[in-house]
Formats: structure tokens, sequence, C-alpha cells
């Protein structure tokens, strides 16, 4: 094994789970054991213990540490206010020159390695120049780019991409009695995240969609109060995350009205399939196109820290200028 491993892919799709997993099979005392039991939820995901193909058994005194995280040569180091300090590190640095206390490979996972300041990525590059022995780094992050070349030029990258559609659907299905439209609907507008899908469904998101989509189906563009309101009331609860998403849930929304002209299969807001299949009679490509051009100038404008509260109120008399006058309202 390499002393230092890099996971990079989207959040949300297993790379912290994984080298929980990894760790765990690792040290496990009796990997040959057929019968496995106590097999690890991995804290925020559960695809149920058939999902998990490693060579732990589960059951034996390293798996039973592990797997409750309280094993000695399980090192976790977490952002303290958003940010991996050079303090951390170099606490790490005084553990990690005493021997392991019973692990046979003592496994030091960053689960948030973008979050490392300057002063703590070189603290870490000079540990993995020379690895103590018995020890393996796994570094997870959503952008390479975040990290110091010199340090990805010392792990072996390995890449997860987002999670098929159907695993999340089934996933929801099965742990979370969802019904089958609703699921596809979380699971297409999740990225591939399985930390995303739970959010969106314990956030009642589905309900929230909906409220959207009423308001964005009835904006006029002589109802400036009413842009105005709309605005406010998105802004003043929760900020940037929440414009983020609903803007992403309009622009999936307008894909739909194009999707559902050319193949209906393809929408991604399946259960409004119906509704959506009468609106986009009244929107010409070209008007939904200029839709789709204002959600991701929007999302641009986000990205450059512009002020969410005059940045939706544009955004939203845009869409009420582009809107078809005679559309019919659902």
């Amino acid at each position: 094994m390499p002393n230092a491993l890099l996971f990079i892919g989207p959040e949300g799709v297993g790379k912290r789970s994984t080298a929980f997993a990894f760790a765990m099979a690792a040290n496990c005392t009796n990997p040959e054991k057929e019968e496995r039991k106590n097999l690890p939820e991995f804290r925020d995901m559960n695809f149920g213990q058939e999902a998990f193909a490693t060579e732990a058994c589960g059951n034996c005194k390293s798996c039973r540490k592990f797997n409750s995280g309280s094993h000695p040569d399980l090192i976790h180091l977490k952002p303290q206010n958003q940010i991996t300090k050079i303090a951390q590190i170099r606490e790490l640095r005084q553990v990690l020159a005493m021997k392991p206390f019973e692990a046979r490979l003592r496994v030091v996972i960053i689960g948030e390695a973008h979050t490392l300041n300057p002063e703590a990525s070189n603290a870490l590059l000079k540990v993995l120049e020379e690895p103590p022995p018995g020890t393996i780094f796994i570094l997870a992050t959503a952008h390479a780019y975040d990290l110091l070349p010199t340090i990805l030029s010392r792990c072996q990258l390995i890449r997860f991409s987002p999670i098929p559609a159907k695993l999340l659907v089934e996933a929801l299905i099965r742990d979370h009695e969802m019904v089958q439209k609703e699921a596809e609907v979380l699971a297409a507008m999740s990225g591939g995240s399985f930390s995303k899908v739970l959010t969106l469904k314990n956030g009642d998101w589905l309900l929230f969609r909906n409220w959207i989509v009423e308001e964005i189906k009835t904006l006029n563009a002589d109802s400036a109060s009413v842009v105005l309101a709309l605005a406010e009331n998105l802004t003043k609860s929760k900020g940037k995350d929440l414009v983020e998403n609903v803007l992403e849930m309009i622009k999936t929304w307008f894909r739909d009205l194009v999707m559902v002209k050319y193949s209906t299969e393809k929408i991604i807001n399946k259960d409004l399939a119906e509704n959506i299949a009468i609106l986009s009679e009244g929107y010409p490509i070209k008007l939904l196109m200029k839709q789709i051009a204002a959600v991701e100038n929007a999302q641009k404008q986000i990205n450059a820290n512009a002020n969410l509260r005059l940045l939706l109120e544009n955004f939203f008399l845009t869409l009420a200028e582009n809107r078809p006058k005679q559309l019919q309202v659902l």
C-alpha cells in the first residue's frame, strides 16, 4: 500500500465511508470468517450491509472498535470553523511520533482536505515526506486543485463518481419508505450525492419545490411587489445555500419544459410530468433557453459573491419578462 491515498469526488458519494471501511478491513483479526455480523452503517450512509464488499468480519474486537469510532489507531482530523489549522497538524505529528497502540495499520483520515490552510498544508507535507511506519494517510476532497501540488504528488489518487440514481432510488424506497416517483425526483436532483438526497428528503424538498414552481408559473412583470416579496422571503432565512438550491431547482424545471418536447422519459420532475407537458406547450423553445440562461447567469453571480437580495430581485424580474403573455396558469 502507498503511504498516502487521495480520494477525489463530489460530496456525499462515500469517500469518508470508504476510508472507514478500509481502516476496518485492514485491521480485522478474523477476515476469513464467512459469517459477518455488525457491519458498519458508516455514519451518514446506509445502503444496507450487503452493499459493502470488505474483508472485515464486523464482529472481532478490532472491527467493533472501528465500527464505534473508538479505535485508538483511527485518527479522524476535522476542520475547526471550516479550517484545518497548523496546530491540529502539529498535534497529529506528536501522536504519530509514537508507535500504534494495537493496529497493524494506523489510519489517519483527513475527510475535508480542502480546508487545510497553507501553514497546515506545509506541515502535513513534512509528515508525508517522512511517513511514520505502520501508518497510512487518507485525504478526501471534492477538488484536487485546493491542495498543494507537492501534496498531490505524494498521494495515490482514487476518483469517486456520483452514485447512480438507481441505487439512490432503491435506498430511498427501501430505507425511507418513499414512493417510486418521488424517490426518482430526489435522486435526480441530488447530483449523485447520498448526503444531499437525504437533506432534500428531510427538508420536505418536494413540497418546497411545488411552492417554488407555482411562484415561477405565476410571475408577472406587472406585479413588481410580488417579485420583491419572493426575493425577500428566500434570502431572509437561510441565505446562500438555499438560494443556490432554489436556482438549481428552477433550472431543472425549465430544463424539463424543454426536454418534454422531445422525450418525456428524460424529465427529472417525473411526478409533475402531466403539468410539465401542458405548460411546455405555451412556452417557445427560444423563451425557455432565455430562462435557462438567466438561471446560469444568476448562478455565476452567486459565485462572485453578489448581493443575494438584489440578485434574486433582478432574476425573478427577468423570468417574468420572458414569460409568454398568453401562458396558461395551471
